[in-house]
């Protein structure tokens, strides 16, 4: 009933422990906080809060529109409704180094988990887009100096994401890698790696913790866990998946009520009421206070 239970800074020392623990760790993305409850029924273990989700939410293409404030407000109400750790999308940082560390300490108490800061030239674009730049060395450092200084919990995950592959290639990625973990980044993701042969080589230049992004229509193959574990990755990620199938099934009913008048040709495939409640967890509020909340949650339909 209403928040998690577990509190922020023992679902960043949980997360740490299982991005150690040598088993993949799987984090579907949430559109919003009922979606978020939903992975964590299923078994996942972790919600992924993805920036685009976010600007596709908003109404906005992947393009830098959104804001920090937009970005604090959508993670926190994510994270309280779950009891999984969350990782976040933090863009660039929104600006300069004390931009980022503003950031940082926005989102930590936000409470999530973990957040990762790429780079990008600011405003940045959707990783699996042709024609991305990125910032030089320097400025990348900088920016994850400014991350890793500003936390105030040693266990928030800072993580540096790179898109300098599509950019410079592999070679470069390489470099990149090294120098932003050197830097004090806790994790790396680099972004749309062409085959498993490039996330091998990435795994072989560095000992932390590796994200995999399995996003659709991207640059990457869709990799099985199976294959991503074999090849020593620590983390996966699906961030448009639930968007974009919770969307196509909106289209496809808003096709069939203008075509046919009405939606009983879409209902079976809906998520019932029951259902609905059951997520919800209608009951507990039930009976928490009666006086309030007293009414009879359905079960058939």
């Amino acid at each position: 009933m209403l928040y998690s239970t577990v509190p922020a800074a023992e679902k960043r020392a949980r997360f740490r422990e299982a991005l150690n623990s040598g088993e993949l760790q799987r984090m579907p993305g949430a559109f919003n906080p009922l979606s978020a409850r939903l992975i964590e029924e299923k078994g996942f273990e972790g919600v992924y809060i993805s920036g685009a989700v976010i600007a596709a939410d908003l109404g906005f293409p992947d393009i830098g529109l959104t804001t920090l404030t937009e970005v604090a407000t959508r993670g926190g109400q994510i994270s309280r409704m779950t009891n999984l750790p969350t990782l976040i999308d933090a863009d660039t940082g929104f600006g300069e180094p004390m931009n980022v560390a503003r950031t940082v300490q926005t989102l930590e108490d936000a409470g999530v988990s973990g957040l990762h800061i790429e780079d990008q030239v600011n405003p940045k674009r959707c990783g699996h887009l042709d024609g991305k730049a990125v910032v030089d060395a320097d400025t990348a450092v900088k920016r994850i100096r400014a991350a890793v200084d500003a936390r105030r919990d040693p266990n928030l995950l800072i993580m540096a994401r790179t898109d300098i592959r599509g950019a410079e290639g592999l070679g470069a990625a390489v470099d990149r890698v090294k120098q932003l973990v050197d830097a004090g980044a806790d994790a790396i993701f680099p972004e749309a790696m062409a085959d498993l042969s490039e996330f091998e080589t990435i795994r072989a230049a560095t000992d932390v913790p590796l994200l995999a992004n399995m996003t659709e229509f991207g640059k990457s193959e869709l990799f099985s866990t199976q294959q991503l574990a074999d090849v020593g990755m620590n983390l996966v990620i699906y961030p448009v998946s639930l968007l974009r199938i919770a969307m196509g099934a909106a289209e496809r009913g808003l096709d069939a009520l203008a075509a046919e008048g009405s939606l009983n040709s879409q209902v079976a495939g809906m998520q019932t009421r029951a259902r609905l409640y059951e997520l919800l967890d209608y009951e507990a509020y039930n009976a928490f206070d009666t006086s309030v909340f007293n009414f009879d949650v359905p079960t058939g339909r």
